[in-house]
């Protein structure tokens, strides 16, 4: 697993997005703005060093995933999350991956956020109402939700994009179900040892798995067993 960066040195949001433009992690202008319009620091408990390129825990045995990750998965999904197009986060957490999301599609999409901690859920609404996508949760075209991840949300199906911010064993069939043809899903797959598989929906319904590298991740599972830790 890699870490760009360590330390306190980048105590600026911006610092952060031009470190990972310098490593080549973000090669899109849209994703470097994105990331610059919101403020890691609102999305991370109070104490926590928002601007390290390390996973941090935000309670109940999950962490925010590391800037790089953040970044990664954003320039993996950037074509499905073009205006009005419509997308899916799982394990949404404190909100801040959800958020660049709805930016994205803007207020002619759809950005969905699940989790199944409902105080989490809570908290990522408090975060993202003082970010700037604060109006596209107002208008409806951005919520997060309490629910099993692992289920999707097929009120808003079918999704473009589908990010899952936990490790399965397996890839879930509803997550599948729920991804349009032309679609994308980005989820780390495995147990001890985890990839981040990249899985394309053909427009015949049949999908493509690809593999983006080793990760690691929270396991995907249900809440009673992340609360066990």
């Amino acid at each position: 697993m890699e870490q760009y960066w360590s330390g306190s040195a980048i105590n600026k949001n911006k610092g952060m997005v031009e470190n990972l433009q310098r490593y080549g992690v973000i090669k899109s202008t849209k994703v470097a703005e994105v990331m610059e319009t919101f403020d890691r620091g609102l999305f991370v408990p109070n104490g926590t060093p928002p601007y390290v390129d390390s996973p941090m825990p935000i309670g109940y045995n999950v962490t925010i995933s590391a800037p790089h990750m953040h970044a990664t998965c954003l320039q993996l999904l950037e074509e499905k999350l073009q205006p009005g197009m419509c997308a899916l986060d799982v394990g949404s957490g404190t909100g801040y991956l959800t958020a660049c999301f709805a930016l994205m599609v803007g207020p002619q999409g759809h950005a969905i956020g699940v989790d199944h901690i409902p105080e989490l859920v809570s908290s990522s609404i408090e975060n993202i109402q003082k970010s700037a996508a604060a109006p596209l949760l107002k208008d409806g075209s951005f919520s997060v939700h309490v629910g099993d991840g692992r289920e999707g949300w097929p009120e808003h199906a079918p999704y473009d994009a589908i990010h899952v911010g936990a490790a399965a064993s397996e890839i879930p069939e509803p997550l599948i179900d729920q991804l349009k043809p032309g679609g994308r899903m980005v989820i780390p797959v495995g147990n001890i040892l985890q990839d981040l598989k990249v899985v394309d929906k053909n427009s015949d319904g049949s999908i493509s798995v690809c593999t983006e590298g080793s990760v690691r991740y929270v396991p995907l599972t249900s809440k009673e067993a992340q609360l066990r830790g």
